[in-house]
């Protein structure tokens, strides 16, 4: 009997050789592309459309996937990022109240290819053990040894500069805050404050949560591409800077890293409070003569605990990187602020005596724990202090 949910056998072939055969849904064709594996229990629209995913193979550990459907409101950017999806199990039921189409369906708008019935814990243990590598999915060449000749030929992502392919081509400004349900008592939570802010964000593949949270504290969010020009960006004197997340690996993005090498050493941004999150926190570290380098496997998923080194407090976090920061590095002048307690990885870092930051996890989650709101609200009174704007409540209070 047929199964409805998928439209055909289709293969994921690794470059080491190791085979996995399943059945396909979402587009047709064949891809390559680097596979991760991704822990998160939910959000699965999120990740594909996540401009860091670009060039990748997701694999997702949990069980079943698919049951919430997809909506436009929930995508993180205006086309797929992730190349294919890997799951165990595609639900035969969509059931939300704000779905528009299935996975499936989704997929095959957006040219991913899926491929279910993958006993995907073994292919998880299979990249932990050793490492993550370029793959090929195809639902449409049964030769194995070709798929596999060409996922060892393709380029590894160590050395790719990826962010030309995402960023945006035309600055815009975005104004849109959090999603609020629009009728359910208690849970719609209050309004944004008015947007008496104004950032400049870098766009190296930028997630649209990221600028909702932003919204959230008051602050209205030029994205510019990331080849503007520094001297264009403080001639329009911005409150505050933003440094965006992003694909491949941030020391092939050599343009920007000079970009930022100049920001950073600006008279004119002195003070200026600049905030960076993965990609952009990854680059800002270059730009200050710090190295990063790649990790086996990366992180990604939606449960990996962060220390605050300065009080000692813990976060689960909501991460997505495949390098990073060598803290040691860069010597004097920046200071270890957060740590990956599953590897003793840099997890934050700032600038000793500047307003300037930046985290290798995502505290706009989307999905994963909200543990890190507080980041958005650093970085909103760090601004306000630098202006002499007093913050919301304060003035709605004089």
């Amino acid at each position: 009997m047929v199964d409805p949910r998928y439209h055909g056998p289709a293969l994921l072939v690794l470059a080491d050789g190791r085979v996995f055969r399943g059945q396909g849904f979402g587009a047709r064709g064949t891809v390559v592309g680097e596979v991760v594996f991704n822990t998160a229990l939910y959000g699965y629209q999120e990740i594909v459309s996540d401009p860091s995913y670009a060039g990748q193979i997701v694999c997702l550990t949990a069980a079943e996937v698919g049951n919430v459907g997809t909506n436009a409101r929930d995508d993180e950017s205006d086309k797929a990022a992730a190349v294919g999806l890997v799951i165990r199990s595609l639900s035969p039921v969509v059931s939300n109240y704000r779905s528009e189409a299935s996975l499936g369906e989704y997929l095959a708008r957006r040219g991913v290819l899926g491929i279910a019935e993958v006993d995907t814990r073994a292919l998880t243990r299979h990249l932990r053990e050793h490492g993550a590598q370029m793959a090929v999915i195809s639902t449409e060449i049964e030769d194995v040894d070709a798929l596999r000749e060409q996922a060892a030929a393709a380029p590894s992502m160590a050395g790719r500069n990826l962010v030309d392919g995402v960023t945006t081509k035309a600055r815009y400004t975005w104004t849109e805050s959090s999603w609020r349900a629009p009728s359910a008592e208690g849970l719609s939570g209050a309004e944004p404050p008015p947007a008496d802010l104004r950032v400049v964000a870098y766009d190296f593949g930028i997630k649209r949560n990221i600028l909702c949270k932003l919204r959230d504290q008051g602050i209205e969010t030029t994205v510019v591409p990331a080849s503007t020009p520094v001297a264009e960006v403080l001639a329009e004197e911005p409150d505050g800077v933003f440094l965006s997340n992003g694909p491949g690996d941030p020391a092939a993005v050599e343009a920007v890293i000079a970009q930022l090498r100049e920001l950073v050493a600006d008279d004119r941004s002195k003070d200026l409070p600049i905030f960076g999150i993965c990609l952009g926190h990854q680059l800002l570290c270059l730009a200050l003569g710090g190295q990063t380098y790649k990790l086996k496997f990366g992180h990604h998923g939606g449960n990996h605990p962060v220390r605050d080194e300065r009080d000692g407090s813990i976060a689960i976090t909501s991460q997505n990187h495949g390098f990073a920061v060598d803290v040691d590095s860069l010597g004097e002048g920046a200071a270890l602020t957060h740590l990956n307690l599953f590897d003793k990885t840099v997890a934050g870092l700032e600038l000793t005596g500047r307003p300037v930051f930046g985290v290798q996890y995502h505290p706009e989650a989307s999905p994963g724990p909200h543990d890190s709101d507080a980041l958005f609200q650093r970085f909103a009174a760090q601004i306000r202090e630098f202006r002499g704007r007093p913050a919301p409540s304060e003035a709605s209070a004089d």
